[in-house]
């Protein structure tokens, strides 16, 4: 199976893109390192490291502290694939976390976006 391109960027050269769309839309960066801590079990120290370490995506998931248990309440389509169907566990991990970002950014509340 073929490597995806995004597995080796650098989690800190797409993090400013999920804040500037979230923010464009009246959301917060607080919003989004909310989702992101959320779904991956860093803390907002351990968030702050890995985008200073320029960790890639696929270390950054695999370091994360745990993924919610709540991650596979996540459905939907991004990119035109259904986040539920992908194959590549990585991979789907990412998409869920696009996912996320996308319903803060379409102003969904705090609350259905962490699956309470």
């Amino acid at each position: 199976m073929t490597e995806h391109r995004i597995f080796s960027m650098p989690f800190a050269a797409v993090y400013p893109a999920y804040v500037k769309k979230a923010e464009r839309k009246g959301r917060t960066k607080e919003e989004v390192d909310r989702v992101i801590c959320w779904l991956t079990g860093y803390d907002q120290v351990g968030l702050r490291h890995q985008i200073e370490m320029m960790t890639d995506f696929e270390a950054f998931f695999a370091q994360a502290p745990s993924m919610h248990p709540n991650c596979s309440l996540i459905k939907g389509v991004v990119c035109g694939v259904r986040v539920e169907d992908m194959q590549d566990p990585l991979m789907q991990k990412i998409r869920q976390l696009d996912k996320l970002v996308d319903e803060l950014a379409n102003g969904k509340a705090m609350e259905k976006i962490l699956r309470q």
